[in-house]
């Protein structure tokens, strides 16, 4: 029996589900799922990562059954929609896009509105009667083509498209006509073709196999390499392809796009939290192009899609018991889920949710133990800003900006404004500190090698100086980001979409009204409330030290209480005993206050030496 590559979801046929997640990878494997729950699921079908594991092995060749195996589930495709593939009546469009085992958002790449030529441009225009919508979907196929399968600089038609609204006197992308996108079209295969040497191709299908081995090539681009080793990934087959049929948001103002969280990502607040944009493909919503509006307006602009969001919201935490982060898109009215998963979170969303979760009855004591990371259990104890002196701060008139608390935690740093530039200095301080005496590095570092990247919009290129970065600033995007989703998987504090910020990357400088910052120059951020300081604020230690110490009371602090609670459950499951290091009267004291139930080790000297 031949092995099998291709596994078809949506209402016609499915095949496969979370149970395959290893070879579906997480975004096949949870389409495949959510089309058995009758949920309104474009079909599509899903190449599995036994297939990149063999493009990796055999110098970029397939296995010899894939192609037949494609053509099969395409040609279901198609009867499925009723479509043809590049016909120049009724046209079948296709997104193209990555998913592993894992998640790893916005490391590999994806190509949307795939079909489209010069003949299926009329049969879209025809079959919508939106002409400019056509034009939009065909500019933007152009350019993530250009960019994603073919390396031209996404730079370019970024160029070229503000060039566009230059000379027709308009702002934003939507303001642009249909002769204009026509224009714009012209204009991207041009660029195209001086980047290639090569026109565009106009066969779908060739269009198709070379965005799949860009998906393919993209599990060892370095970005995803670099995202893999950031977060210890490790194990895994590669990353799978989805082929789905295209729905579009971008056909008017009936139409829109979205990404959600079932909980707030980012406190873990049992709130369905999230952000859409009407008249928008997705790209628009996480690369941060336009700053979205909060989904909870999307009850006033379209209250049955919302109504409909929120019964799927229930149902996808009731099936899979935890929080999830969900993609979708409504075209002239109809909702569609492009994708669910579990939600990334950070430490303080991690603990309340399993906390509250458990209190639900969604999920058991044993279970919300797994949830919470040990190893970002640290990230609890992290600083925050020092109340008194961002109070201080705010009356004397050094709040910059507002922007979305995208990540919790307080962070002050000197500016920088390139990834490259944030790990070249962090870099030569750590070199510095090497030269010191042991007890002296930590104070260093802190003191000199503390940087905010401050840019406005981050790339997935920029893992590296976000991941060496005290804090993350941007002047667009949103809650759901490349810049907010990042970040709270590093436990980085972020402020996202600061609008009043106008930041110039070849002066290097950040002016807010009459105030301009330099490289170098001091400014501090509150992941909290999205606040933004154009000074140093003090830093201080965490509400679960501060309760510790003395210093705030615990029924003021939730994030406290539902510590204690955890930590009562993890002392209730363990066997092993916790005792500590300790050589100080100090050290003992803190230890016993973390629950510390003896003396490990200690060294007598270091009493001594404290005289």
């Amino acid at each position: 029996m031949a092995a099998k590559y291709v596994y078809p979801f949506g209402p016609h046929k499915t095949e496969g589900g979370s149970h395959l997640k290893d070879i579906l990878g997480g975004k096949g494997a949870n389409l495949a799922e959510m089309a058995k729950l009758s949920l309104p699921v474009p079909p599509g079908f899903t190449i599995s990562a036994e297939v990149c594991d063999y493009y990796s092995k055999h110098e970029n060749q397939y296995p010899e059954s894939l192609r037949k195996e494609i053509e099969n589930n395409l040609d279901i495709l198609e009867k499925a929609m009723g479509k043809k593939f590049g016909d120049s009546k009724d046209p079948l469009l296709v997104s193209v896009r990555s998913g592993a085992a894992i998640s790893m958002p916005g490391m590999m790449d994806t190509v949307l509105n795939l079909g489209l030529n010069n003949e299926s441009i009329k049969g879209l225009i025809e079959k919508t009667g939106n002409e400019r919508f056509a034009w939009d979907a065909y500019r933007r196929f152009i350019n993530m083509f250009g960019d994603v399968v073919m390396g031209i600089p996404h730079e370019e038609f970024e160029k070229a498209i503000q060039t566009k609204k230059d000379e027709v006197g308009v702002e934003l992308d939507t303001e642009l006509s249909a002769e204009d996108l026509k224009d714009l079209v012209n204009r991207y295969k041009k660029i195209y073709k001086d980047f290639t040497g090569q026109e565009f191709p106009s066969e779908p299908i060739e269009q198709l196999q070379k965005s799949i081995d860009a998906v393919f090539k993209s599990w060892n681009n370095p970005r995803a390499i670099r995202f893999r080793e950031l977060n210890n990934i490790t194990g895994l087959l590669g990353t799978a392809v989805n082929v789905q049929a295209m729905v579009f948001g971008n056909m008017g103002e009936n139409s829109g796009t979205g990404v959600a969280f079932t909980r707030d990502p980012a406190s873990g607040e049992n709130e369905f939290y999230g952000e859409y944009l009407i008249n928008a493909q997705g790209e628009d919503v996480v690369a941060g192009i336009r700053t979205p509006k909060p989904i909870r307006e999307l009850r006033d602009d379209m209250p049955e899609i919302y109504d409909q969001l929120i019964t799927i919201r229930n149902k996808l935490e009731e099936h899979y018991r935890d929080m999830q982060d969900i993609e979708f898109t409504f075209q002239d009215g109809k909702l569609w889920m492009l994708q669910t998963r579990t939600g990334k979170r950070t430490i303080f969303a991690a603990l309340r949710i399993a906390v509250e979760m458990t209190e639900e009855g969604l999920i058991t004591e044993d279970e919300a133990i797994m949830r919470v990371p040990a190893g970002q259990l640290n990230q609890l104890f992290s600083p925050i800003l020092d109340h008194n002196d961002q109070s201080k701060a705010r009356d004397e008139g050094d709040v910059i900006a507002k922007g979305l608390p995208a990540s919790p935690g307080g962070a002050t740093g000197a500016l920088v404004f390139t990834a490259e530039r944030a790990e070249e200095l962090v870099g030569r301080v750590k070199s510095e500190a090497e030269k010191l005496p042991k007890k002296e590095r930590s104070a260093f570092i802190s003191e000199h090698g503390s940087v905010v990247l401050c840019r406005i919009e981050t790339t997935p290129e920029d893992i590296g100086g976000m991941a060496v970065a005290k804090g993350i600033l941007t002047a667009r995007g949103g809650m759901t980001s490349h810049a907010a989703v990042v970040a709270r998987g590093m436990g980085v504090p972020c402020v996202a979409g600061a609008g009043e910020l106008v930041i110039d990357y070849e002066k290097n400088t950040l002016t807010s009204g009459d105030k301009v910052f330099e490289e170098g120059d001091y400014v501090s951020i509150d992941g909290f409330t999205g606040e933004v300081y154009g000074r140093p604020i003090t830093v201080k230690p965490s509400e679960i030290l501060q309760v510790l110490n003395g210093k705030m009371a615990a029924e003021d602090s939730l994030l406290y209480r539902q510590y204690e609670t955890f930590m009562s459950w993890a002392d209730r499951t363990r066997d092993l005993g916790v005792r500590t290091n300790a050589d100080t009267p100090h050290d003992t004291a803190v230890a016993v206050k973390f629950g510390a139930e003896g003396i490990g080790l200690t060294r007598t000297e270091h009493m001594f030496f404290e005289g």
